[in-house]
């Protein structure tokens, strides 16, 4: 059984879709859980970043951000990334494997009792994910919890907290591009089988931010729905970030094909 999971796991993430410089797996959703699974049983690394269009402008716009982006496994989120996939390949993704669906998917699809860390998120989001996650997926255990509010002189007692309880799956929520580049400086240093990046993943798991409706889940415009909660926030990301991005695909589109 393992042997074939690891097989079938390795066979499935070979596919990518190339957005400019990034190569971004082609997962569904059963795929990318197996890919997981397969990683958590063989206990092979993964280093996973979850690529919206806002992470492809910023590691566009920052060559450190890009190398880092470039050494980990790279999912897509969202509307976006699958309407420039479409613009420049003619095919979509097989799924949005934004980290808000995906993570919660996974704990309930994976089939093997995980050992998890969160780190991230102020105290009181990061305490209310917690409780979150034991409640709704008690297959799993929660071996630690550390808030993302910290020093760079205090990074290496971060790390040997989170590689003292050998998690089998590190969830960090510090936004990109910090949480990437937290995870590959530290990679050597965290004895953890998987680190994922997940953004505002425990704001969701913690009741701090509402989700969209399914409706509006569906026809992609989650992103408009959270704009208009935190305007203030948001605004360079999608106002101005959105257009951006549109012009970068078009520039890549007209290079790919020149």
């Amino acid at each position: 059984m393992l042997v074939q999971d690891v097989i079938s796991a390795e066979a499935i993430g070979e596919a990518t879709i190339e957005i400019g410089p990034l190569s971004i797996k082609k997962l569904g959703l059963p795929e990318a859980v197996q890919y997981l699974r397969s990683a958590v049983l063989s206990r092979s690394r993964l280093s996973i970043a979850i690529c919206n269009a806002h992470t492809v402008m910023t590691a566009l716009d920052d060559p450190d951000y890009l190398e880092t982006l470039n050494r980990m496994t790279l999912l897509n989120d969202g509307v976006g990334m699958a309407l420039a996939s479409k613009y420049l390949h003619g095919e979509s993704f097989p799924a949005n494997l934004n980290g808000t669906d995906l993570i919660p998917h996974i704990l309930a699809e994976i089939g093997t009792p995980l050992r998890i860390y969160l780190l991230g998120a102020k105290e009181e989001q990061v305490q209310l994910a917690k409780a979150h996650i034991e409640k709704t997926y008690p297959a799993h255990e929660v071996v630690g919890v550390r808030n993302g509010y910290f020093d760079v002189e205090d990074c290496a007692e971060v790390c040997a907290q989170v590689s003292a309880a050998r998690p089998d799956l590190l969830l960090v929520a510090m936004g990109n591009p910090r949480q990437e580049k937290f995870i590959m400086e530290n990679r050597a240093k965290l004895n953890a089988t998987i680190a994922v990046g997940v953004g505002a993943l425990f704001d969701f798991m913690s009741g701090n931010v509402v989700r969209a409706p399914k409706a509006v889940q569906a026809v992609g415009l989650e992103w408009l729905f959270r704009f208009l909660q935190e305007p203030r926030r948001l605004f360079q990301r999608y106002v101005v970030g959105i257009p951006r991005f549109f012009l970068a695909v078009r520039k890549l589109k007209r290079a790919q094909t020149s």
